[in-house]
């Protein structure tokens, strides 16, 4: 059932305590040498490992802000002070996505590499792949690192790797269909846009080889609506996954549980109110890696929002549990008139509409009111005007806002293969 199920269902007091003793061993090493975290911690009375006796004493050290790691790269660049070797010891270099401002840069080591490798594999195995696999990944193979470490888990737990860079939406999908490829790793949006040509094209996708998607890069297949749609249209079983390049690959789901789970074996978790700080069942996850020495991440506020499962623990599993996975970026929620929504919320209603393929979310002010706008393109030749009318209500039941629904001609819209940018805001200062 899992990679590590050992340490999956080991009691919540012994599993504490080996994730504070991992805890422990990435501190001394950092504090040795370090200079980013020896002077933060430093700063806050924390000279030796021996100073965080309990979870308790973690809890209380400072919180690591993605704009101090940004300010210190760039004022020691190119990879700033937070690193625990010297330059020689690193094998791997990757970036973020730059989508939330100027892309950083992140280091590994040939055992960081390893630990990554370690993490992917637990999001196939609790999938359900192994060695009999055959992996297709629907990337160009860039700098991101989950192109990368998502490769070398799948050689990891045995499976038939094969990367799909350098081709078009068609040549990936007659390559998924000639090497009878077994597991699909893209975007939800990709996946769905994938569906889409081999519709035009007329290949059989429900009808090939493929009966996992892996999922991660936006909230979308923890959504119900987006699941269904990706399920249905490939004939396969869908998992959500989350990670980011500063901290690893953290959350998996398992077939036959519900929610995403925290890999608490390999990670320390908490949820806390963004604005307090203080702990809290849904707020942002804050995460401290703990085999990624060379390059770590300590109570690093990763600005995703989430929500704790009050009822965790099922088939015996005591790592925690996400409701819906990733809810969304903290910073990303749109405030309409008064009403917090997030961007998940507004696809996951136009998801449950079957008529509706790509769509686009604008955010306008007009004579001093909020307005949303939402551009959808229909998926047949079907009566524009009742789909709009049928979205627009089901968007005003359920988030009680009135949105302006636009049928725009089919190709109209933007296609995304990374993280896509369905949701615009036009306001002045937004």
């Amino acid at each position: 059932m899992f990679s590590d199920e050992f340490v999956q269902t080991l009691p919540r007091q012994a599993l504490e305590q080996i994730q504070l003793r991992k805890f422990q061993v990435l501190l001394e090493k950092v504090l040795e040498s370090n200079a980013f975290y020896k002077s933060k911690l430093n700063e806050a009375g924390i000279t030796s490992a021996s100073d965080v006796e309990t979870l308790a004493d973690y809890r209380k050290l400072p919180f690591t802000l993605k704009s101090e790691v940004a300010a210190d790269q760039l004022n020691n660049p190119p990879y700033g002070t937070n690193m625990t070797f010297p330059r020689e010891h690193y094998t791997k270099i990757h970036q973020t996505s730059g989508t939330t401002g100027l892309p950083l840069q992140w280091l590994d080591t040939d055992e960081d590499w390893d630990w990554w490798t370690r993490c992917w594999a637990t999001i196939y195995t609790s999938a359900g792949v192994n060695a009999d696999d055959r992996v297709f990944f629907a990337f160009s193979f860039g700098p991101f690192i989950v192109f990368w470490s998502a490769h070398s888990g799948a050689q990891y737990v045995g499976a038939q790797a094969i990367p799909g860079g350098g081709m078009s939406s068609l040549q990936r999908l007659r390559a998924i269909l000639m090497h009878e490829v077994t597991v699909l790793i893209c975007t939800p949006t990709y996946a769905l846009h994938l569906a889409e040509v081999a519709s035009e094209e007329g290949l059989d996708i429900r009808g090939s080889s493929v009966r996992i998607a892996i999922h991660a890069g936006e909230p979308g297949a923890s959504l119900p609506a987006t699941r269904q749609r990706i399920e249905e249209a490939w004939g396969v079983k869908c998992f959500d996954h989350a990670g980011a390049t500063e901290v690893g690959a953290w959350g998996f789901e398992c077939d036959g549980y519900p929610g995403m789970y925290l890999n608490e074996g390999e990670f320390l978790f908490e949820v806390v109110d963004p604005e307090t700080g203080k702990q809290a069942t849904e707020g942002e996850l804050v995460i401290s890696n703990l085999g990624r020495i060379g390059m770590p991440v300590i109570r690093y506020r990763t600005g995703d929002q989430v929500k704790l499962n009050a009822h965790p623990g099922v088939g015996g599993i005591t790592y925690r549990n996400l409701q819906g996975g990733v809810i969304g970026r903290v910073d990303d929620v749109l405030v309409v008139r008064g009403i917090n929504v997030y961007p998940s919320a507004i696809e996951n209603i136009i998801r449950r509409v079957p008529w509706v393929g790509e769509f686009a979310v604008d955010i306008f002010r007009r004579h001093e009111l909020d307005c949303m706008d939402i551009r959808i393109e229909l998926s047949a030749d079907d009566d524009a005007e009742a789909i709009s009318k049928i979205l627009a209500t089901e968007i005003r039941n359920a988030l009680e806002l009135r949105a302006d629904v636009i049928v725009v001609p089919f190709g109209t819209l933007p296609r995304f293969d990374l993280k896509n940018k369905r949701f615009t805001d036009h306001r002045p200062g937004q």
